[in-house]
This record gives structure tokens, sequence and C-alpha cells, in this order.
């Protein structure tokens, strides 16, 4: 600056041109000095007043992006006011998303936003998209109809590549009428499924993190036909009478890891169902709720398969089941490939169960009539501790026409939650060894000399 002016100075007032060209030069100086280092700086959309430009850290939007094309709900005329109905504003702010590149669909933090039930379709033009869900959505408190073109979903995310959904907000399901209505909690009620609150389904490399669930008619996130999915830091939460509100349901999906999240509801904290493949579960801590479920497999003497299953780091508070594998009569299929390690429960029910002649209601199935069974074998449990609801702790009630196949326990302690007395097991059609300290103890699986046997397979999966 100090240069431009003693050029001023040595111009002024002899040559008109040059005097021209100093005071360029001065106002190039000062612009520069106005605007904010382009290494230092963010790029940022801010909510307020709606405008995207180059913010410092102090803007308070939610989400960060270094090359971006912001669709803000706001601008479409969404109202976020908990009153006012929104769904036609997200659905055309998510129109211009979606035929955007490397867009972000934003939900501002100060907003709350009822909306109906969407579908958020692809394909979409850019190589990724992310949903910053930084405010909250609240469903319909009266029931809804859906459609098949949203898979009885109230969010139906499909056919999606790359998606990012964050932000730390809140998805309210708003299901205390539907559960109301629930054959399950009234059985003078009609039996009618309920809306899931978030459903992704086709879509591959999917990131999901930093959301809470509240309250789902049904179940709370369903994947569906995905590959490659990654959540963390998911809550979940609903009363433990709530009916069919699993947390976290997998289906037909291959590649899932699901890390550092708390879930507890009126059904399975996790389930996972036939089709899915390589599901690593870790530091997930689940209650109350009926526990991490693989199945139910098998139901109308379908053929149906899991495998290649890890539980790593989990912890169970007074949920009705703790490691459960549930399999229908007359089924065909596999359960194959699973490790249960460094597991704690606390006053749980049913800590360990095998179930393979599970039935829902238990009267439709007659017993004495199995002729087929899903194949469950290679399951281990490894470093599992805690205190049992129930006296007997672990349950192997396997199939006499296809018997469960090389089980293995080690370091096993479950002990009676009421201090007294010892717990209890059942072995029935099982086939498998124990190591180190297993109580209780598994009768009907042989125990080796060797302490410190393991699997190599499981070990590399």
């Amino acid at each position: 600056m100090s240069f431009a002016i003693a050029i001023m100075r040595n111009l002024w007032p002899f040559d008109r041109p040059l005097l021209k060209i100093g005071l360029t030069v001065i106002t190039l100086l000062i612009l520069t000095t106005m605007l904010p280092a382009a290494r230092g700086d963010i790029l940022t959309c801010q909510t307020d007043p709606g405008l995207c430009s180059v913010v410092d850290d102090s803007c308070m939007a939610k989400g960060r992006w270094s090359e971006y094309n912001v669709t803000n709900v706001d601008w479409y005329g969404a109202m976020g006011d908990g009153v006012t109905d929104d769904t036609q504003a997200f659905a055309d702010a998510w129109n211009d998303a979606c035929n955007s590149d490397s867009a972000v669909f934003l939900i501002p933090e100060s907003g709350i936003y009822r909306v109906g039930p969407l579908v958020f379709k692809g394909p979409c033009a850019g190589g990724g998209l992310t949903i910053e869900i930084a405010g909250t959505l609240i469903a319909p408190s009266e029931p809804y109809k859906t459609n098949r073109s949203n898979s009885n979903a109230w969010l139906h995310f499909i056919r999606l590549s790359n998606l990012t959904v964050e932000g730390g907000g809140t998805i309210d399901g708003q299901g205390a009428e539907w559960w109301a209505r629930s054959c399950k909690k009234n059985k003078t009620n009609e039996c009618q499924d309920a809306p899931t609150a978030m459903k992704f389904s086709w879509i591959n490399n999917l990131k999901l993190r930093d959301l809470q669930s509240l309250n789902s008619p049904q179940i709370h996130i369903n994947f569906a036909h995905c590959y490659g999915v990654e959540a963390f830091n998911i809550q979940v939460r609903a009363p433990a009478d709530s009916p069919n509100t699993d947390g976290i349901h997998i289906a037909g999906t291959q590649k899932v890891l699901i890390q550092d999240s708390w879930i507890g509801t009126g059904d399975d904290c996790i389930s996972i169902v036939s089709g899915s493949l390589d599901v690593r579960i870790k530091s997930v801590t689940c209650g109350p709720g009926h526990g991490i479920s693989v199945g139910s497999l098998g139901k109308d003497s379908e053929e149906e398969q899991v495998s290649l299953v890890v539980v790593d780091g989990a912890t169970l508070i007074g949920t009705t089941n703790g490691l459960r594998i549930k399999t229908w009569q007359n089924g065909a299929g596999l359960a194959m490939g699973f490790l249960y390690e460094n597991v704690q429960m606390f006053n749980v029910s049913n800590p360990i169960i095998i179930d393979q002649s599970y039935c829902d209601p238990p009267s439709a199935c007659p017993s004495g009539n199995e002729t087929s069974a899903v194949q469950v074998s290679q399951i281990f449990y490894r470093n599992i501790w805690g205190t049992s609801a129930t006296k007997q702790a672990i349950k192997l009630a396997c199939s006499k026409v296809a018997p469960c196949k090389n089980l293995y326990f080690e370091d096993i302690n479950l002990v009676p939650a009421t201090g007294a007395g010892s717990s209890t097991s059942v072995c029935q059609s099982a086939q498998g060894v124990t190591a180190g300290v297993v109580v209780p103890d598994v009768e009907c699986l042989e125990t080796p000399v060797w302490r410190s046997r393991r699997c190599s397979k499981m070990q590399s999966i």
C-alpha cells in the first residue's frame, strides 16, 4: 500500500494516464487486503442469510465442503416451524440437488421440519452427494399411507452411489399412534405393516454418521441390497414395549461396518437377514431390546443364507436376548462363519442362544413335523462375560435334521444376575469344542486338552 501511495505522490499532478494506473493499483491492493486468505478459510454454506460464501470457522452451518453446490431446503419454501407441511419443499430441493455435481442437500440446524413420506431417488448427476441433517425431521403424528414408490418407508433413499448422510440432527418417526394400533400391542387390532423410518435400497458406498433416530413406527434404519455401508455414532431410541422397532436391519447387504453406536428399542437392536455377507459390528451398546440377531432365516421353507458376521466389543444391557441365531423349521440354506468376541452383558435374558425351531407365533409351527433346516456352522464365541437374568445362560436348540456343527466356545463366564446359585445350559444336536474356562459348562461339546486352539479362517475375516 505504501508503495502505491509513493507512486501517487510522484505522479501528481503531472501525468494523468499514469495517475489512472496508480489508482487501479491502489484499488486492487485494497480489495486484496479485504478478502480472506484462500488457503486459510473454509468454504461453507451459511444458513442465514442463505448465501454460499467464504466464511470463517464461526459460521453456524454444520457442514464444511471444499467443493459444493449447496441446496438448502429453506430456499425452496420449507418453513421448519414444526407445524407446516414441508414435504413439497424437500421434494423440489432434492430434484435440484440430484441434478448438481458434488451436491450438499442441507437441512439447517435451527429448523424442525414436518414432512410426509419422501423418496430420495437416484441415480444423480454428480460423483457423490451429501445429505446434511443438522436440524430435526418429524413425521406426521397420525398414521399415513405409503405406497410401492417409497417401499413402506417414511424416508426412502434408493439407487444412489457415494452417498453420505450426516449432520448431528434427529429423525423423529412419531410412532406412538402406530404402536397403539399394532396387533402385537392389542390382539383385537388388525395386523398391518407400519413404515420404516429410514430405508436405504440399492446404495453403493454409503456413509451414515452422527445421527439420532427416535420412535420409528417400525424399523428405524433398514439397509436393503446395499454394498459398502459404514454407520458411525448412530443413536436409536424407542420404548422397550414398542413393537417391531428394530434399530438397524440389514437385508441382502454386503460389506457393512456398524461402530460406536447406542441402540435401545422394542425389538432387535441389530438384525441381520438373508443375503447379507461380511457384516462387522464394533463397539455397540444395546439395550433395551431383543439383542443382536441373525435371522430369522428359512421362513415358509425358503432357502436363505448369512455368512461372515463379526461382533467385537458389544455391551448388552437388560435385553431379552443377547447373541441370537434364529431359523425356522423346514427352512433351507446356511448360517456360517460368525465370530462373537469381547462382549459384556448386564442382566441379559438368554445371553447366548441358537434356536433352529423359531416360530412367530409358536402355534404356527407344529412340533414333530421337521423335514429340513438351515445349516448352522462355524460359530465362534470368545471372551464373553457378564450376568444372566435367566438361569439358563446358554441355549443351543439345534435341529435333529441338520445339527449345528463346528461350534467353538472359549473363555465364557455368564453367571446369574441375582448372585445366587449357578447358571445352566441346554445343548441339543450341537457339535463343537470348548477351550479355557466356560461357565456354564456346555456338556454336549468336547473339551480338547490344548487351551489355545484358534480357527485361522475366522482370524482372517
